[in-house]
């Protein structure tokens, strides 16, 4: 077979924009993950059976912040709640990223932040106005995310719970239960929520 310049250089192409899809196969789920709840496993799974055989990127947003009421939970602790939550649940570990972002105060240039932090990826799931116009001008794909039971499976409403001693364990997987327990995750909340008026 002979393969003349113009061959050459439409195969390398082909190859190249090839490659770049191959590449381009994974969705980017970001949430603070303070703490990873039940909702969040449902999202996972959906978006793992909306696109089979595509990557799944699972990125912990505000990863520097510690110790508040807000974020109580380390970039470290949110990574082990999801990796352990992740074998339990037997998902495909094969086909997820995990990774921290720090939070950025330039909106307009949060994107280019969050690519360099992640595998390259083509779509996007998230709720939030703010970066879903931020994604789409950029060009990238942007669905909703499926909210289940919103109420109930929100980090507000289990951060609540825990500092008023009211159950949250049901609302979160076993293995996020396991790790708050190991780290006194309500101790310290409770701790926080003191306020040091007499």
């Amino acid at each position: 077979m002979v393969i003349t310049m113009s061959d050459a250089v439409s195969f390398s192409f082909v190859s190249q924009s090839s490659r770049e899809a191959e590449r381009s196969r994974r969705v980017l789920f970001v949430g603070r993950f303070n703490p990873l709840h039940k909702g969040h496993v449902e999202i996972m799974k959906h978006i793992l059976a909306a696109h089979p055989g595509w990557d799944l990127i699972v990125a912990i947003g505000s990863a520097q912040f510690s110790h508040t009421l807000r974020d109580p939970f380390t970039a470290g602790e949110r990574l082990q709640m999801l990796h352990e939550t992740i074998i339990d649940e037997n998902l495909p570990r094969d086909r997820i990223y995990l990774v921290t972002i720090p939070d950025i105060e330039r909106n307009s240039l949060w994107v280019s932040h969050v690519e360099t932090y992640c595998p390259r990826f083509s779509v996007v799931y998230s709720n939030n106005p703010l970066v879903y116009q931020l994604f789409i001008e950029r060009g990238y794909e942007v669905k909703p995310l499926k909210f289940v039971r919103r109420k109930e499976y929100q980090g507000t409403e289990i951060r609540r719970r825990m500092i008023e001693t009211e159950p949250w364990e049901h609302l979160v997987p076993p293995s996020v239960v396991r790790v708050i327990k190991e780290i006194k995750g309500v101790e310290r909340l409770q701790t926080l929520n003191r306020s040091d008026t007499p």
